[in-house]
């Protein structure tokens, strides 16, 4: 892996890059690396993009922890990426556009969605994955590449409208470039120059297949030559470099300089720590040394030790920001906990009309509530 720093083509106009150029600012122990260049964030901004960055992380403990107690529904894990997922949210302005996946938790969280909402689809209130108004974020997509030629039109729909000052983010995964809907998504953004943004989390893994048997392209981004858009690759680890080249990226898609394209495909180089979902074992297909050598680089370490290196943060402040975090987070889950729900609606919006078997199911789990009251299920997960 090519792990040259952003002055390596210095000599390319930015935000252009070649696609063999990994862009970072940070070092594994958190140093700025010779001539990268910082964000121009200040010292609050850092420290709000640390916390939830951090949030992050716990957020995704509990709710594998909950899982696992059959208190959530399969949980797609996002430790490793939450870095990215943030950086790239706190690029965006307040009126552009997020389409997610079914891993961008906090993405969806840093770009305005209620932290309970994140678990209450997961507990069966269907309701939950409502998007307040005024939150421009898209339901989360779990087919796979889905979003990317619907991504490509609402930016173009923006364009069409002489909405310039609004740009459209699109996250997907590795696996996405191999489906026909990510091919046609780019191919439309760069013919019709669309303000999109498309973030490809490449984590290494698409479930149990390698990056090396997804594609024979030397990389990911390389793929965008293909469709007459720019691309770049940054450290998805390092969540200052993210939010640096998606930053730059935006901006292009809203003003571009005379000439300039529009849309950008941005290679984030990840690592997923954990499981494709909870209903997976990466243990069967990955070795766990291969985690380690990419654990050196996780991304609340890294720009933790970013924030002492420069006086910005100090133990006293780092206790109050984790106090502050588990109180969110628990808050959270107690709201999601407490939004009703019936199981009756387990067997609603699946048919037409529900067929005689599933009616017979759900009779005889309502005698089951009824004859040992709700209180013993919980009392099970206890």
């Amino acid at each position: 892996m090519n792990m040259k720093n952003e002055a390596g083509n210095a000599d390319l106009p930015a935000p252009v890059r070649q696609d063999s150029e990994l862009v970072q600012v940070l070092d594994a122990e958190g140093n700025v690396l010779p001539q990268a260049s910082v964000p121009d964030l200040s010292d609050r901004q850092l420290l709000e993009l640390y916390e939830t960055i951090k949030l992050a992380r716990h957020f995704d403990q509990r709710a594998i922890s909950f899982q696992r107690q059959g208190r959530l529904a399969t949980y797609a894990p996002m430790t490793g990426q939450e870095g990215s997922q943030v950086a790239t949210s706190f690029a965006l302005a307040e009126q552009d556009w997020l389409f997610p996946t079914y891993r961008e938790h906090a993405a969806k969280y840093a770009h305005g969605m209620e932290l309970a909402s994140l678990f209450e689809p997961l507990r069966g209130y269907r309701e939950g994955y409502a998007i307040p108004e005024g939150v421009n974020v898209m339901p989360e997509y779990i087919p796979i590449a889905t979003q990317v030629p619907q991504a490509m039109g609402m930016a173009w729909g923006h364009k069409l409208q002489g909405k310039t000052d609004t740009a459209v983010l699109c996250h997907l995964g590795d696996g996405a470039t191999s489906e026909g809907d990510f091919h046609e998504g780019l191919n439309f953004a760069g013919v019709f120059d669309v303000p999109a943004v498309f973030v490809c989390n490449n984590n290494q893994w698409a479930i149990s297949v390698p990056r090396e048997r997804q594609t024979a392209s030397e990389t990911i981004a390389t793929k965008a030559q293909a469709y007459g858009i720019d691309s770049v690759r940054v450290d998805g680890l390092d969540p200052l470099a993210v939010y640096k080249v998606t930053s730059e990226a935006l901006e292009k898609a809203r003003n571009p300089a005379p000439g300039a394209l529009r849309p950008t495909l941005i290679e984030s180089v990840q690592y997923r720590f954990g499981a494709h979902t909870t209903a997976d074992d990466p243990s069967v297909y990955r070795d766990e040394s291969e985690e380690e050598a990419w654990r050196d680089r996780d991304p609340v370490d890294r720009i933790e030790k970013y924030l002492y290196n420069e006086g910005i943060l100090n133990p006293d402040l780092e206790s109050e920001i984790q106090d502050r975090i588990e109180q969110e987070v628990s808050e959270a889950i107690e709201t999601a906990e407490q939004t009703e729900t019936s199981p009756d609606n387990i067997v609603e919006h699946v048919y037409e009309d529900v067929p005689a078997r599933l009616e017979e199911q759900r009779d005889e789990l309502n005698r089951l509530r009824e004859k040992y009251d709700d209180g013993a299920f919980s009392e099970v997960l206890e």
